[in-house]
């Protein structure tokens, strides 16, 4: 399975937004993109650039590659509901583990994939192990009973007290039985608030 290994706090800095908890400190202290002549690099961005940037950005946050992105993109574009854009987030919501970081059982997008890929979870009582795994309304998301154990799992409470939680309309998160329950679909403003979705629709309309 593909992935992106560059650093994030390396990919916080090229996009200039915190894509990680532990990269907001150093984007405090270092501002610029990563590189030796950074500063000298800086200058205004064309309309293409900005475009570029933006999905960039969305899609490090997420932790998807071009070519997964691109595909939600077009599946996104050609659904005959809503806005392309709200679309595409609503896509990037429901993978498997955006809602196991949204629930608060990991501190980010990154631990969360790790824990689903390491098979610590079953979706309606199954064990699954891909995290894009797309939900749905009545989807039912439980740890492993064997995982239950792990040192990880005992300590969830410490996981959770380190995550911003926000209430959610289509997630329900019951970190003491360790289960995580889809409820609906996600609402553009349950998303991030700073992402600009148009600019990533006009991207890719070019």
């Amino acid at each position: 399975m593909a992935r992106d290994t560059t650093p994030i706090v390396k990919q916080s800095r090229r996009e200039g937004y915190a894509l990680h908890p532990k990269a907001h400190k150093v984007l405090a202290r270092k501002s610029g993109i990563p590189g030796q002549h950074s500063n000298s690099r800086q200058g205004k961005q064309s309309l293409y650039a900005t475009q570029l940037r933006e999905k960039q950005k969305v899609r490090r946050l997420y932790g998807l590659m071009e070519k997964q992105f691109a595909r939600l993109m077009n599946e996104a574009t050609r659904s005959k509901e809503g806005l392309a854009g709200e679309n595409l987030l609503r896509l990037l919501e429901l993978r498997l583990d955006n809602a196991v970081y949204r629930a608060g059982f990991a501190v980010s997008r990154r631990g969360a994939r790790q824990l689903v890929t390491h098979g610590h979870f079953m979706l309606n009582g199954r064990r699954v192990d891909i995290p894009s795994i797309r939900l749905k309304a009545g989807d039912v998301i439980t740890v492993r009973p064997k995982s239950t154990k792990s040192d990880y799992f005992v300590n969830i409470n410490n996981v959770v007290a380190n995550t911003v939680q926000v209430p959610l309309s289509w997630i329900k998160s019951d970190v003491k039985n360790l289960k995580i329950e889809v409820t609906g679909k996600p609402k553009r403003e349950e998303a991030e608030a700073d992402i600009n979705e148009q600019l990533i629709v006009e991207y890719y309309s070019r």
